[in-house]
């Protein structure tokens, strides 16, 4: 008997570097468990060129992203998501549509890299220092025994997750 595969979406506000780094660490560090998926409330339509390079960088995959809609996985014939994740305050504080199953949902709120200016190095450290406190959130997450646990449990967890090092400490709404 396999094991259930579990979906998983992150949401932020552009879908352009958050949401992008966490569905590619957990493509990789999750293969086989879970699913993962992004979106965004306003998406930008351009994946953050550094989220790319530095998912690459760190050897998770850096290919086949784009920034879409939230409403693409609220539609008819869309995965049924497990999980939905916000990592942006913006997108916690916003009104999500209806998830039919009434999956786990968490705010795990990191910096916005994009928002930091200078010079490319300086915009590449944000971007790999996002990638490491998203990381450490999706490491946590992994090693959750999910499928044994029951909802307020996960809840609670998720929660905890997000509080973990480099949190912008907004909860979800």
């Amino acid at each position: 008997m396999t094991d259930r595969v579990f979906n998983v979406l992150f949401l932020c506000t552009g879908n352009t570097a958050r949401s992008v780094l966490a569905e590619g660490i957990l493509r990789k560090d999750g293969a086989g468990r879970f699913n993962a998926f992004s979106a965004g409330s306003r998406p930008k339509g351009v994946v953050n060129p550094f989220a790319l390079k530095v998912l690459a960088a760190a050897g998770y995959p850096a290919d086949g992203y784009r920034s879409k809609s939230q409403g693409e996985f609220a539609e008819p014939g869309a995965p049924k998501m497990d999980f939905v994740i916000t990592v942006c305050d913006s997108a916690a504080g916003e009104t999500c549509p209806f998830w039919p199953g009434q999956p786990v949902t968490a705010h795990w709120g990191i910096e916005d890299p994009p928002a930091v200016e200078g010079t490319d190095i300086q915009k590449e450290a944000a971007f790999v220092q996002a990638f490491k406190y998203m990381r450490n959130r999706i490491s946590a997450f992994v090693n959750l025994p999910v499928a044994s646990l029951d909802k307020l449990t996960l809840d609670a967890r998720m929660r905890e997750i997000g509080a973990l090092a480099g949190a912008t400490g907004k909860a979800r709404t």
